[in-house]
């Protein structure tokens, strides 16, 4: 329902200096009116939208102050949910944040349900869907890349794009309509050439977005990436030097780490989910044995699996084994300690083994060749594909899947074309592919589906 008023706690709960109590709604300036007394003496409710006024939360049953308040009114539709809007800016701890969304609730509003006051926003048309989402890739965004791709999200440049299609695919079921509704013109036969050329041009730049997909939910996501080898071969220092910081215990002791580390680390941009893994070998050690298990799940997983070697000791049989079990796998090989071993000699006997893997000698202690592994991981990644200066637009999962609907769609209006099929079942394919692009952007996307984006929100957002 719209025509109720909405409040939640908008910052994080905890010590800090100011916390936020939002409300959103058609009563909010009337619950705000209950509970705002003002310190300067000026008659806030006259003074127009988009300004703050100093003063007190006041309990009206009992008359005694909360907390001292800064009150920011903001007058629909100029706000964020196009509702009237009132922000209690407080001291930010936990009691008076909860004390003052406590009185707000009392006096006419409800507690907020996760994304609602950007569902609101969605819903009274300040933003689309594909902004929507995008509010919530900002908030987790790990690097600076990511963000910016985000912010493009919330700036509406696929939703322009989406639009675009749209219109072009309007424009062909124009066409098809004419022709349907005045066969004795005669303009079918030039109709479905002018449609082959035109649906060809869409399905090119629909696959221009679809190639960008990947690296989207890159920036996104961030990348699952494995760090494994045998016990003491500096997998936990690697993932210390990557992270810039001792995350990892680090000892002499084969079998020092027996769970999985796991972190995100900022490599040229990329957010890499590095996990760190318990060295896989055979051991009769319980806890230690649970961990390999749980690595060797892990590897299955990943989208990139790092393998380390020791240049001191030469390639075991057990390096072997690990090398066997990321085959099919994308993954680099690093080859360390070299500061101690002939890491050139190890590197040369592996390249002929796994043509389809870089490998990189490497000495974690000194710091040689890390620079080198960055870019790898980052061409592997990206493949040339991607860069700041040219950043993918489609970042979600759910997007990619409208784009390739579209697609599919556009590939059966080709074949029904081609094959002189009725211009009826032609005029069909072009709605539904128009309709799937309508999901990212929210015109013809299902409830449910709503409801499930928005569910991800935390409450106040």
């Amino acid at each position: 329902m719209l025509d109720d008023t909405i409040a939640a706690i908008a910052t994080p709960l905890g010590e800090g200096a100011i916390g936020i109590v939002r409300v959103s709604g058609p009563e909010a300036v009337a619950i705000a009116e209950k509970l705002f007394v003002s310190r300067t003496g000026v008659d806030w409710r006259k003074q127009g939208s988009h300004r703050l006024f100093y003063g007190l939360v006041v309990d009206p049953a009992t008359g005694q102050p909360v907390d001292e308040v800064l009150l920011g009114v903001m007058y629909a539709p100029r706000t964020f949910t196009r509702e009237d809007v009132v922000e209690f800016n407080c001291h930010g701890g936990i009691v008076p944040l909860r004390r003052i969304l406590e009185l707000v609730l009392q006096h006419g509003a409800r507690l907020a349900e996760p994304g609602e006051f950007t569902r609101r926003a969605f819903l009274n048309g300040r933003l689309d869907l594909a902004q929507a989402e995008s509010i919530l890739d900002i908030i987790r965004a790990k690097t600076e890349a990511g963000l910016a791709v985000a912010m493009s999200l919330l700036a509406g440049e696929l939703s322009s794009r989406v639009r675009a299609f749209q219109d072009r695919l309007l424009g062909l079921v124009a066409q098809v309509e004419a022709s349907i509704d005045f066969p004795e013109e005669g303009i079918e036969e030039a109709t479905r050439e002018d449609m082959v050329e035109s649906v060809r041009a869409i399905m090119g730049d629909l696959e221009e977005l679809l190639r960008q997909a990947r690296y989207g939910k890159v920036y996104r996501e961030g990348l699952r990436t494995v760090i494994v080898g045998r016990p003491n071969v500096g997998k936990s220092s690697l993932l210390n030097s990557l992270l810039r910081e001792k995350r990892a215990i680090v000892t002499e002791i084969p079998g020092t780490t027996r769970d999985i580390i796991e972190e995100v680390v900022n490599i040229r941009g990329i957010p890499i989910r590095l996990a760190d893994t318990a060295g896989l070998r055979k051991t009769d050690d319980i806890v230690e044995r649970i961990g390999v298990e749980r690595s060797r799940d892990l590897v299955k997983m990943a989208d990139l699996v790092l393998v380390v070697l020791d240049a001191s000791t030469g390639l075991t049989p057990e390096d072997r084994s690990i090398l066997e079990l990321v085959r099919e796998q994308t993954g680099i090989i690093l080859v360390n300690k070299s500061d101690i071993g002939d890491g050139e000699a190890l590197a040369r006997q592996v390249t002929p083994l796994f043509p389809d893997k870089p490998v990189k000698v490497i000495s974690v202690k000194t710091g040689q060749g890390l620079a080198q592994v960055e870019e790898a991981i980052e061409r592997m990644i990206l493949g040339g594909q991607a860069v700041a200066s040219q950043l993918p637009l489609v970042s979600h999962v759910r997007h990619k899947q409208a784009l390739a609907r579209c697609y599919e769609h556009l590939q059966e209006v080709l074949r029904a074309l081609s094959a002189g099929e009725n211009l009826d079942l032609v005029a069909i394919d072009l709605r539904a592919a128009w309709e799937a692009l309508g999901e990212i952007t929210g015109t013809t996307v299902a409830e449910d589906i709503v409801d499930r984006i928005f569910r991800d929100f935390c409450i106040g957002k």
